[in-house]
């Protein structure tokens, strides 16, 4: 091989990686903070100004999610997420007369609205969000209606093996703590929930002083403060703050539950043990470490297993989910059951040490590169109670090597909770 092709040969995919990694940082870079306001009545406001913006985008974060569902009420919030909008008509509006988009999410630390309009349509979309939030009516035929159709969601849930064995491996890894009880509710629990229940969580947690708007597109940002103030300026503050304050849970259920389910060739295996909570310096680096987690576990297991790394204000948690686990091997007789050995797979899985290119893949990516992914990160500021967002993406991007392994030494000493729903064993008779 001559020199100049060698050097051909070298060199241009060598610069094609270097712009590509070049063109990601820019990508990142280009991102712009936005203006930041707060009003009279104590909401922030987050304005983004996008010159080439198609379309507007809102975010509206209320602070507060179902953690603080009351004890055998569970799947209040998620209620009253689904009463600040009831009907599908709605959601039509937002597609057809403001040519975007509508959809309410609720979990345990928030209720997010995520709204999209053509760019013109931007003063009209505050209006219309504004009213149903302030003007928001809860009375006994609206209550009834959106919990109707919440119980239906519900008992099909109920029906699923994957739910069943999700919220049951979270039940035994907090117990009674609000991250162990079922964020939706369940049948009983939501059948109680009446409108002075709505009417109260309302009056504690829809308020505009644990609210931020977030707002991106392409009109003036001046355009945008006053257009806000107009609309969401007369949402009440609250009398008083809800603190976030629960006891801190009972030690995991040790050894693993198993619930039979009445449909053959079903098994969902569940293993999961705490992590940090979202607010805590070593996140950034379990984020890493769950990718790497999942990337060896699926090598291991196919595709079929996964792993969540659940990020929450007050206590975090990771999730091994198996479906189809061992299908048809699991062995009964009498009362006892033969399983797999199920307890060190989380150390098995971190044992050998976390190469470089491993930590190389897992890292890539997981800086926001679009304005819509940024705003979700400021949300978080606010929600998470989190340092400034300069601190925040400065923990994001100085992630180590080491971090991510000295994570992976505690993860292997945490108590594990385990839960299996099967729907089939082998028995002794069927064996002989």
């Amino acid at each position: 091989m001559t020199t100049k092709n060698y050097f051909k040969k070298f060199t241009i995919p060598t610069l094609f990686l270097f712009l590509a990694v070049n063109f990601a940082v820019g990508q990142t870079a280009k991102l712009a903070s936005p203006q930041q306001e707060k009003l009279l009545n104590g909401m922030n406001l987050l304005i983004w100004n996008v010159p080439t913006a198609e379309k507007a985008t809102v975010k509206l974060r209320i602070h507060n999610g179902s953690a603080f569902d009351p004890q055998a009420k569970e799947g209040t919030m998620a209620l009253l997420s689904d009463i600040l909008f009831p009907s599908q008509a709605a959601k039509e509006f937002f597609q057809e007369d403001l040519g975007g988009s509508l959809e309410v999410t609720s979990n345990f630390d928030y209720i997010q609205i995520d709204a999209t309009s053509d760019a013109d349509q931007l003063i009209k979309m505050l209006d219309t969000l504004a009213v149903a939030i302030i003007k928001l009516n809860i009375d006994r035929e609206t209550t009834a209606k959106v919990s109707a159709a919440r119980l239906e969601k519900i008992k099909e849930l109920e029906k699923n093996p994957a739910h069943i064995a999700d919220l049951a491996v979270a039940k035994r890894l907090f117990g009674d703590f609000p991250y162990g009880r079922p964020p939706l509710g369940t049948s009983e629990s939501v059948s109680k929930i009446d409108f002075a229940d709505l009417i109260l969580a309302r009056q504690r947690f829809l308020t505009a002083d644990n609210a931020t708007l977030a707002v991106i597109s392409n009109s003036k940002p001046d355009a945008v403060y006053r257009a806000v103030r107009r609309y969401f300026g007369a949402w009440e503050k609250s009398d008083k703050k809800v603190p976030a304050t629960f006891r801190q849970p009972d030690a995991p259920q040790a050894g693993l539950a198993i619930k039979e389910f009445p449909i053959d060739n079903t098994s969902e295996f569940r293993l999961a043990f705490r992590n940090v909570a979202r607010n805590n310096k070593d996140f950034h680096a379990s984020e890493v470490l769950a990718k790497i987690l999942q990337k060896r576990l699926q090598t291991r297991e196919g595709n079929n297993a996964a792993v969540s790394n659940n990020a929450q204000l007050l206590n975090g948690s990771v999730v091994l989910s198996f479906s189809k686990w061992n299908v048809g091997r699991i062995t009964k007789q009498g009362e006892q059951i033969s399983l797999p050995k199920t307890d060190t797979i989380v150390k098995d899985l971190l044992n050998a040490p976390i190469s470089q290119e491993e930590f190389e893949a897992a890292n890539l990516n997981r800086l926001p590169t679009t304005t819509n992914d940024l705003a979700d990160w400021w949300l978080d500021i606010d929600t998470f109670k989190l340092p400034a967002f300069k601190n925040e993406e400065q923990n994001a991007k100085n992630i180590t090597l080491a971090d991510v392994s000295r994570i992976a030494e505690l993860w292997k000493k945490e108590p594990l909770a385990e839960f299996l729903v099967i729907g089939n064993y082998k028995t002794e008779a069927s064996n002989k």
